[in-house]
């Protein structure tokens, strides 16, 4: 497994610096630029050009790309444009364990709410609870995150006063865990929506195939009660395309950051990512799309070595 592990990690680079490469270019194809919303309107020709000489915003952009990647490798992402003097690395660096914190509650919440009624769903096929489970699931997938977290807020926020409308603790108050958790719920809870929903349809799914599988209704003539025919026997096959199902969706636990953050106002590096965009803040972005590629591939790796944990037969 330690040699898949590295040709793994090997084949990550040659993506990595092809994600860079596509960003770096659609970055650059967007209108405007840093010079634009710093710099005074009326600002002559000249000191314009100075500026962007000092920043080497006038060169091209092979060579924009290829001073940025030879920096990047040495794990300097530069500075920012707008927070002048500032490292991005830094700026990163005070926001990615908020929104580690983040997806790693989202993700155990969406696990642990949607595997548990998936096979609920599945061993009572066709009942009042496989329809209430369905029709629920149905409603996660079609709602936006945005509309979800707007509706949290006026609700337990506004009008009962349960929650608080968003950051990550409360200003000014000493440190508290009780506090921490109390701004993380609703956050964690609108980002797990749609993937609990997804998971749990993926689960029923699994399970209902599993189900019907020779070996359970072997288990079952041995005279094994019915709970350890399901989750001894059943469960750790019906996992196995659940796996690959969490592994794709571990992107949109990051993409789904961005709007969660915004909405909650929750300090991570989501929100970053829309104040940059709007800033045109170029080397914040790019060290923000960066890291979001590494944690993609590092989730997909940790999906892959899951395959060899619940199912023995798989060899790397």
């Amino acid at each position: 497994m330690i040699s898949y592990i590295i040709r793994r990690c090997l084949m990550a680079i040659p993506l990595l610096f092809g994600i860079t490469i596509l960003s770096f270019a659609i970055i650059k194809m967007a209108p405007g630029g840093p010079s634009s919303l710093m710099l005074d309107p009326n600002i002559s020709k000249g000191d314009l050009a100075a500026f962007e000489e000092k920043y080497g915003l006038n060169d091209p952009v092979h060579v924009q790309y290829l001073k940025w990647v030879g920096n990047m490798v040495q794990g300097d992402f530069g500075n920012s444009l707008i927070r002048r003097g500032v490292p991005v690395s830094e700026m990163i660096m005070n926001r990615l364990p908020n929104t580690l914190l983040l997806m790693v509650v989202s993700t155990v919440l969406a696990l642990i709410i949607s595997i548990p009624f998936g096979i609920i769903s599945a061993r009572k096929q066709y009942t009042l609870t496989d329809y209430t489970v369905t029709v629920t699931s149905f409603l996660g997938l079609a709602t936006p995150n945005f509309w979800i977290g707007l509706m949290m807020i006026m609700l337990f926020s506004v009008q009962l006063g349960w929650m608080p409308t968003g950051g990550v603790a409360t200003l000014n108050a000493p440190f508290s865990i009780w506090d921490r958790i109390h701004h993380l719920i609703m956050p964690a809870l609108v980002l797990a929506t749609a993937d609990m929903a997804g998971l749990t349809r993926y689960t029923r799914s699994s399970m209902l195939e599993v189900l019907r599988q020779d070996y359970m209704r072997t288990a079952r003539a041995k005279g094994l009660k019915e709970n350890k025919v399901v989750y001894k026997h059943g469960l750790r096959n019906g996992l196995i395309p659940i796996i690959t199902i969490f592994g794709l969706m571990l992107p949109s636990f990051i993409g789904g950051s961005v709007v969660v953050e915004r909405i909650f106002a929750w300090p991570g590096i989501g929100m970053l990512f829309i104040d940059s965009a709007f800033q045109r803040d170029y080397p914040v972005i790019m060290g923000l799309t960066v890291i979001s590629a590494v944690l993609v591939v590092i989730g997909n790796l940790i999906a892959d070595i899951l395959y060899a944990v619940f199912d023995p037969r798989i060899e790397y």
